[in-house]
């Protein structure tokens, strides 16, 4: 059956958390089909267990053994484990869901590097049970990071209202100063302008610095890595025409909501830049892997274990996530045919 919609291939993540259920809820609307075909990598028995208990009854799962048997009109599944002993705990850590995990994760991987789908979305893992000789990374950012050989890769946190990046990601807090250089800021400034155009569209984009240190150092006062390491690589950016400012104080960025003077704001480590994301767009943010020759996108929220199995995770980040791909999709093709043309 021809398919000229794209494929968006979409992992299990861990079948205790509430992936399972906000994947049910967001493709249970026959919307998405009208856009998209959707390959959930996980579980036929999980995925049934789950509409069963969510009682989403009219609605078709259809089960393939390979992405080249899809069917375009409905959702399909494709098993990436053997499922026949599996016992679903929702809330539960267990080992189970972690390997099982890993098993969704690296199928629709290979199926990524074979361009048997367009893109990915990633479904919540737990980074602690999923760890094992073929993942020992902080999280899929780090893995599709190394999965595709790319030199260097940009977490960014993407809603409507607020784009956040971040210079230093999944590490403990006392190793953030020491990666806090100039060259690491340069290399993600880099891939940040470069997202911005490629994939989201904007032709001379706006981005926002933050600063490292409490009120951007006071000048010296509270630490100086702002005038010795992040000042003098905005000053290069400027030099080369680009639309960059700061350092600024991030309490007093958000504060005043500036960032909505921006395309897109640079963060020095991981909570300084998602604190504010979740806060301001926690419903309907999304984490995009900027840097990658492939799409890769996720719900901004964790595995949820509190709330799993109640029937009170929302899918709108879920939803988010799948169109944020789909619109990277559209834009890329667009820059690319741009690029032939000149």
């Amino acid at each position: 059956m021809e398919n000229t919609k794209p494929i968006i291939g979409i992992t299990l993540g861990d079948y205790n958390g509430i992936g399972p259920e906000v994947i049910l809820k967001a493709l249970s609307s026959n919307r998405i089909l009208k856009i998209c075909t959707p390959v959930i990598y996980g579980s036929q028995r999980v995925l049934s267990y789950y509409r069963k208990l969510l009682e989403l009854k009219d609605w078709t799962l259809h089960s393939i053994q390979h992405v080249q048997q899809i069917n375009p009109k409905v959702t399909n599944v494709i098993t990436c484990w053997d499922d026949k002993q599996t016992d679903v705990e929702p809330g539960k850590v267990t080992p189970e869901a972690g390997t099982a995990a890993l098993a969704c994760l690296q199928r629709a991987t290979q199926d990524l590097k074979e361009g048997l789908i367009q893109a990915i979305v990633t479904a919540p893992i737990n980074k602690y049970n999923i760890q094992s000789e073929a993942f020992k990374f902080p999280g899929h950012t780090e893995y599709f990071t190394n999965a595709f050989e790319a030199k260097d890769s940009l977490m960014f946190l993407v809603a409507e209202q607020l784009r956040v990046g971040v210079v230093t990601g999944h590490i403990p807090l006392g190793r953030v100063r020491s990666q806090v250089t100039a060259e690491r800021i340069s290399q993600k400034l880099q891939l940040m302008f470069q997202s911005l155009t490629q994939d989201f569209g904007l032709q001379k984009p706006r981005i926002a610095v933050l600063g490292l240190n409490p009120h951007a150092g006071e000048d010296g006062l509270l630490g100086s890595e702002e005038k010795d390491v992040i000042a003098p690589v905005l000053e290069q950016f400027k030099q080369k025409g680009n639309l960059v400012f700061g350092p600024f104080p991030s309490d007093g960025f958000f504060g005043k909501l500036q960032h909505r003077h921006f395309d897109a704001v640079l963060a020095m480590y991981h909570d300084q830049g998602l604190i504010p994301f979740k806060y301001i767009a926690f419903e309907n943010g999304v984490n995009f892997t900027a840097g990658l020759s492939i799409i890769r996108t996720s719900p901004d929220h964790g595995t949820a274990y509190d709330i799993a199995g109640k029937n009170l995770a929302s899918e709108t980040s879920m939803l988010q996530a799948i169109f944020t791909a789909l619109d990277v999709i559209k834009n890329r093709k667009e820059s690319l045919v741009e690029v032939q043309e000149k």
